[in-house]
This record gives structure tokens, C-alpha cells and sequence, in this order.
């Protein structure tokens, strides 16, 4: 069945959270089993977007993992920098509100990112096609949140 890339991609995270997946490949049939059409540069690409990365299991076993599952995985604090500094564009706020603009397509990486890193401060996120609409916590201005997020997504000096 034909799924929107936004479903398919919470299907590999659900794969990958469940179960050790040692190549891109056994990722296409996992998906397949689940009725789920894929090819593997499609597999390739949602993964790239989760930030997955192969890490080292004890035993030497490599698998794909998700970030902020464990200690051989980065940072939430590195991966969420790294996806602000690939895939923000702008950062607007306005009273409890933050808007931030990314390229088409591309918004719900940065949703996930911000909710995985629970960020103090931030309440939670919305995203659309490239906007993500983050809300601020009870008491916390928009612009702080906003400046806390220019700042993880600036370019390391």
C-alpha cells in the first residue's frame, strides 16, 4: 500500500525502536511486511531524515538507531543542532509563539527533533509542510525560545 512519506517515515521509527535492523535492505522488507511499498534509496533518505545512524551493539553487531535512545547514540542537545543547523531557514516569534521556516517538506524533521531534545521551555510543536509552529511554556516568552533556537542553530565556530 502507498503510505505519505510522514507515515512511512514513523513506520521506520517504529522498526528501528523495536528491532535491531542491520541494512537498508532488511528495512524494505520490515516495511513490506507491515504492507508498506518502499525501495531502498526511498529507505535510504527517511533515514538520513530521522538522523538514524549505525551503531555498534554489544557483541559488535551494527544496526540502525534512532538518536536520543541510548549512550552509543549523539546527544539530544548534537542531534537537535544538527538538524537546526541543516534544515531551519528563518526563526520569527511573536508573544508565546515561535515560527520557524524550513525548506518544503522538511518541517516535521525539525517537529521531531525539537520534541525528542524536550527542550525547557517549549510546550510542544506543530508542523506543517516547512513551517513548525512551536509553542512556549506557561510563562515563557516566545523570544526566549526563539533566541535558544538561533543559537543551537548556528553554524559550530
Amino acid at each position: 500500500m502507498r503510505v505519505s512519506k510522514t507515515q512511512r517515515q514513523h513506520k521506520v521509527a517504529q522498526i528501528l525502536e523495536k528491532e535491531e535492523i542491520q541494512s537498508q535492505a532488511e528495512l524494505v522488507q520490515k516495511l513490506a511486511e507491515q504492507g508498506v511499498e518502499a525501495t531502498q534509496v526511498t529507505v535510504s533518505r527517511d533515514l538520513e531524515e530521522l538522523g538514524a545512524l549505525k551503531v555498534r551493539r554489544p557483541g559488535g553487531l551494527l544496526v540502525y538507531a534512532l538518536p536520543g535512545g541510548g549512550e552509543e547514540r549523539p546527544s539530544r542537545e548534537s542531534q537537535l543542532r544538527r538538524v537546526l543547523s541543516e534544515w531551519v531557514a528563518d526563526i520569527a516569534s511573536s508573544a508565546n509563539l515561535v515560527v520557524v521556516r524550513t525548506p518544503p517538506g522538511c518541517a516535521h524533521v525539525v517537529a521531531s527533533a525539537l520534541d525528542r531534545a524536550g527542550l525547557p521551555g517549549v510546550a510542544g510543536t506543530v508542523a506543517g509542510d516547512d513551517t513548525v509552529l512551536v509553542v512556549a511554556a506557561e510563562g515563557v516568552k516566545g523570544a526566549a525560545v526563539a533566541h535558544a533556537l538561533e543559537r543551537l542553530s548556528a553554524p559550530p565556530a
